[in-house]
């Protein structure tokens, strides 16, 4: 985490004492960072999802509910909090249109093609495959701050 977003993490805890540093992880958004990070910010993104293999491979907790995180844009400044307000895991060919929309990216054929593509590219990476049925991790999330004057 870089200093800005520290400061920034920082005076978000103390806003909210009943938080502690170690609640709250620092992330970018998919393969635009910046686009991504406005979504959320003008409320039009309010999902997300991941692949849960990827989570098995790096040993990494699954995401839950109540979980904050520091959105960042590609120069990771952070831009918002978001806390986390459902967790499902499913086949990705059996998101519902309704999540798909809920991410902001356009209809469900763009969410899917630049899921495909981008999950395609990401999981060559780890000598994977992209399939149809892959579970992946949804997420709701709603925005708790963006007032970058906390900076």
């Amino acid at each position: 985490m870089n200093e800005q977003t520290t400061l920034y993490r920082n005076r978000f805890l103390e806003q909210n004492p009943s938080l502690h540093s170690d609640d709250i992880e620092a992330f970018q958004f998919g393969a635009d960072a910046n686009y991504l990070a406005t979504l959320v910010t003008t409320g039009q993104k309010t999902a997300t999802c991941s692949a849960h293999v990827l989570y098995e491979i790096e040993n990494e907790a699954l995401p839950y509910v109540g979980q904050y995180a520091i959105v960042l844009d590609a120069s990771d400044h952070p831009v918002a909090v978001i806390q986390t307000t459902e967790v499902t895991i499913q086949p990705m060919n059996q998101v519902p249109k309704e999540f798909a929309l809920a991410e902001g990216e356009g209809d469900y054929t763009e969410w899917w093609n630049a899921h495909e593509l981008f999950f395609t590219d990401l999981l060559k990476t780890y000598q994977l495959s992209f399939t149809e049925d892959m579970n992946v991790i949804c997420e709701r999330f709603k925005v708790v701050h963006h007032n970058l004057n906390l900076i």
